[in-house]
C-alpha cells in the first residue's frame, strides 16, 4: 500500500468519529419531531430532552484529554465508538426499561460521552499524522465525515418517516431512526482496531522506534527520520517558555484563545438551526409537516457542499481568509432571515438566509476551527487544551441549545417588536465578534508543521 493511500484510509477511519457526532446531532433533530408528541413534552423539556446529550459531550470532552495522554488517541477512539453503539440501541428501547423520558436521556447522555471523546481525539489524530502541507484538508474530512452523518441521517429519517404515518411516527418511527445509528457505529469501531497509533503519542510515551515507523508508512524514511527528530525536541524540557505550567502567561494564552474560537463556533447559532431545523421550518417559515424532513435534506445538501469547498480551499488560502468570508455570509443570512421574520414577509428569502448561514459556517468556522485547534496547540501541551478547549465548545452547544426553544417561545420574541426574529439577531452579535478575535488573535498556521507552529508563540 502506498503512502497516499494509507495516509487516506486512516484518516477516513478516524474521521468516522466526525460522522458518528453528525449522525448523533442529526438523528435527534429528525426524531424529536416524533418523541415530543410522543412524550407530550413542553419547552423546558424538549430542550433537556435534545441538550441532554450535551452534558455527555462535555463531560466526555474533559475526561479525553488525560484519557489520551494514558491510552492514546486509538483507544480513547475505541471506547467513544462502543459509547455511540450502546447510545443507539438504548435510545429506541421500546419496553426493555421503563419507558420514561429519563431512560431517554440517560442513553442520549452515554452518546454524548461518545461525540466529546471522539471530537477532541478524532480531529486531533488526524493532524498529528497528516503531513503539514495537506494538514489542513486532512483534518477538515473531519468535519465533512459531520456533514455527511448529517446528509445521511436526514436521508434515512425521510426515509423512514415518510414510509410511516404521523401516528407510526409518533409511537415507533423515532425508535427506528436512533436504531439507524448502529450500523455506522458498529463500523467505526470494526475499522479502528486496523489504524496505528498516533506517532505524537507514541514519542511523547518514548516509544521513538515505533513512531519511527508509523511515520515512515505516512512520509517515506527521509521525512519521517527528519519529522521525528523535530517531535523529541519538542518534548524536551527547556528554558524556552513552553515548559508544562499551565498558568503561565503564554500557556494559559494559548488555551485562552482556542477556548475563545471554540466558544464562538457554537455561538453562531449553527446548532440552534440544525437540533431545531423541523421546528424553524414548521413554525418560524411555515412549511407543512410533510415538508419538513426534506427541507432537512436541503439544509444537509448544501452543509455537504459548501464542506467540499473548504477542504479544497483550506491550504490554498489559508484559514483566517475562510473565518472573515465565511463571517460575513453568516451575517447576511441571519439578516435575510430575522428581517424577514420581523417583517411578517416569511417565504424564498427567509429559507434562502437560512441556506446562506449554513453554506457560511460550513465553508468556515465549522471545518476551521477544528482545523485550527488541532494545530495550534503545542505538542506538550495538546491533549489537555483541547480537551479545555472542545469541553467549552460542548458546554457553549448546550447553553444555546437549551435556551434556544424557550428564546422562540417567549412573548418579547413573539411579540410585535420581534415576530420570532429575536434569536437570530443575537447569533449576528456573536458572529460579528468572531472577526475581531479572528483578526487579532488567532495566528495563521498554513503550511507550517506542528512543531513550527510552536514558534508562534515563543
Amino acid at each position: 500500500m502506498n503512502k497516499k493511500t494509507f495516509l487516506l484510509l486512516i484518516t477516513a477511519v478516524s474521521a468516522l468519529g466526525g460522522l458518528l457526532f453528525g449522525y448523533d446531532t442529526g438523528v435527534i433533530n429528525g426524531a424529536q419531531f416524533y418523541l415530543s408528541k410522543y412524550f407530550e413534552l413542553n419547552d423546558a423539556l424538549k430542550g433537556w430532552v435534545v441538550g441532554s446529550a450535551l452534558l455527555g459531550c462535555f463531560i466526555g470532552a474533559i475526561i479525553a484529554g488525560p484519557l489520551s495522554i494514558k491510552i492514546g488517541r486509538k483507544y480513547s477512539l475505541i471506547i467513544s465508538a462502543v459509547l455511540f453503539t450502546l447510545s443507539a440501541w438504548g435510545s429506541g428501547l421500546p419496553s426493555i426499561f421503563p419507558e420514561t423520558v429519563s431512560v431517554l436521556v440517560f442513553f442520549r447522555i452515554i452518546g454524548g460521552l461518545g461525540i466529546g471523546m471522539a471530537s477532541m481525539n478524532a480531529p486531533m489524530y488526524i493532524a498529528e499524522i497528516a503531513p503539514s502541507a495537506i494538514r489542513g484538508k486532512m483534518v477538515t474530512y473531519y468535519q465533512l465525515a459531520i456533514v455527511i452523518g448529517f446528509f445521511v441521517v436526514f436521508l434515512a429519517t425521510y426515509f423512514i418517516g415518510n414510509n410511516l404515518s404521523e401516528a407510526e411516527n409518533i409511537q415507533f418511527g423515532w425508535r427506528r431512526m436512533f436504531w439507524s445509528e448502529l450500523i455506522p457505529s458498529c463500523l467505526f469501531l470494526l475499522l479502528l482496531f486496523f489504524v496505528p497509533k498516533s506517532p505524537r503519542w507514541l514519542a511523547l510515551k518514548g516509544n521513538n522506534e515505533e513512531a519511527l515507523i508509523v511515520l515512515t508508512k505516512i512520509h517515506g524514511q527521509e521525512q519521517a527520520s527528519k519529522e521525528i527528530l523535530e517531535i523529541q525536541d519538542s518534548f524536551k524540557t527547556s528554558n524556552d517558555g513552553l515548559k508544562v505550567n499551565y498558568f503561565s502567561k503564554i500557556i494559559l494564552g494559548i488555551i485562552l484563545i482556542g477556548t475563545t474560537l471554540s466558544i464562538l463556533q457554537q455561538f453562531t447559532g449553527i446548532n440552534a438551526v440544525l437540533y431545531y431545523g423541523a421546528d424553524i421550518f414548521e413554525k418560524a417559515l411555515g412549511f407543512g409537516k410533510e415538508d419538513i424532513l426534506l427541507q432537512q435534506i436541503l439544509l444537509a445538501f448544501v452543509n455537504l457542499v459548501f464542506t467540499f469547498v473548504a477542504m479544497f480551499t483550506v491550504d490554498k488560502f489559508g484559514r483566517k481568509p475562510l473565518i472573515y468570508i465565511g463571517s460575513l455570509g453568516m451575517i447576511v443570512g441571519f439578516l435575510l432571515l430575522g428581517i424577514s421574520l420581523q417583517q411578517q414577509s416569511v417565504g424564498f428569502i427567509s429559507l434562502l438566509g437560512v441556506l446562506i448561514f449554513i453554506g457560511s459556517f460550513a465553508l468556515s468556522m465549522g471545518p476551521v476551527v477544528w482545523v485550527l485547534l488541532s494545530e495550534m496547540f503545542p505538542n506538550k501541551i495538546r491533549s489537555v487544551a483541547m480537551s479545555i478547549a472542545v469541553a467549552a465548545q460542548w458546554a457553549a452547544n448546550y447553553v444555546v441549545s437549551q435556551s434556544f426553544p424557550i428564546v422562540m417561545g417567549s412573548d418579547v420574541n413573539n411579540g410585535t417588536t420581534w415576530n420570532g426574529s429575536l434569536p437570530y439577531f443575537i447569533f449576528i452579535v456573536f458572529i460579528s465578534l468572531i472577526v475581531g478575535v479572528t483578526y487579532k488573535y488567532v495566528p495563521e498556521t498554513k503550511g507550517k508543521s506542528l512543531e513550527e507552529l510552536e514558534n508562534i508563540w515563543k
